[in-house]
């Protein structure tokens, strides 16, 4: 088949019309249009991801707010808190919009964003608290070391590693599982241990999925498992994923790390949730699938 190939304004227009549903599309064909303008990063491409924001489904939502703060493009900081301080926005992408906050950066206080993140980590929502308290600690760590550079997965993450290169796995483990430890010390030890990408080291990171503590935490190491893209993981994120009563911020990351494994497994598994009575995991198993299977989602539509 002939390859396309499109402006960005192209994108900017394609992305523009999915926002006001004038085409029936499907949102994984969406995403990949989010996908397009994140590369972008400009600040037209930000305004316009930022007009997605009343989008019904919280799982688009939340994925525009994590792009922002991959972009690290300081035009979005304004919407984020906005979405941060609405108390009707779903916690999922209120967490988002507040690690995207840290991950974009507001060293020099320029639009409040350290008094905000202060305000918001002794949220009702715990999901916002503690996401709000981890990014204090992310901007107070970038003011003493400078930017953290993107992962070697290319991601700005909510945290850096652990720089002690002499730790052993156990004792990255140790420090992970501990729930005596704060979240950014445990968040630290997640990303060494995904640094190592071995097999033990990725197991070990999947017992994080069984830490009933912090939701928050769960769905970062399900994340993190997405990025790692190990099949030998595959029965814990279904275990996690099959649970009905876990949150579903943990549940639909569990399904978008399968997707991102990709094997017949994970598709199997995935299609078994398409029905899900959780919107953000039905629609997270029809994005992770259609990615899985490599689809041109633009064919169609352009």
């Amino acid at each position: 088949m002939q390859e396309k190939c499109f402006s960005i304004k192209g994108y900017f227009f394609l992305f523009s019309r999915f926002s006001l549903d004038i085409f029936s599309n499907s949102l994984a064909a969406r995403f990949r249009a989010l996908f397009l303008l994140r590369n972008a990063k400009d600040d037209q491409s930000v305004e316009l991801i930022c007009k997605c924001f009343s989008d019904p489904s919280v799982l688009l939502k939340h994925e525009l707010a994590y792009c922002l703060g991959q972009m690290q493009n300081q035009t979005a900081i304004p919407f984020l808190i906005k979405v941060l301080e609405d108390e009707s926005q779903e916690p999922m992408f209120r967490h988002e919009a507040g690690e995207a906050l840290a991950a974009i950066g507001d060293l020099d206080n320029k639009f409040g964003v350290a008094e905000i993140l202060k305000k918001y980590s002794n949220d009702p929502v715990v999901e916002v608290a503690e996401t709000c308290q981890l990014a204090i600690e992310m901007i107070l760590w970038r003011k003493s070391n400078g930017n953290m550079p993107r992962s070697q997965y290319d991601s700005i993450d909510p945290a850096p590693p652990l720089d002690d290169e002499n730790k052993t796995v156990d004792e990255l483990v140790s420090i992970l599982l501990n729930q005596e430890n704060t979240l950014w010390e445990r968040y630290r030890a997640l990303f060494a241990l995904r640094n190592l990408n071995t097999d033990a080291a990725t197991k070990a990171i999947s017992k994080g999925l069984f830490s009933e503590d912090s939701a928050l935490f769960r769905h970062e190491v399900a994340y993190v498992l997405g990025q790692i893209q190990s099949p030998v993981v595959i029965s814990e994120l279904k275990e996690r994923l099959s649970l009905l009563n876990e949150s579903g911020m943990v549940r639909h990351e569990c399904a978008e790390a399968l997707g991102s494994i990709g094997t017949e497994e994970c598709r199997q598994i995935l299609v078994e949730f398409l029905k899900d009575k959780e919107r953000v995991v039905r629609e997270s198993c029809e994005v992770a699938l259609n990615i899985a299977a490599g689809e041109d989602v633009f064919e169609n539509v352009l």
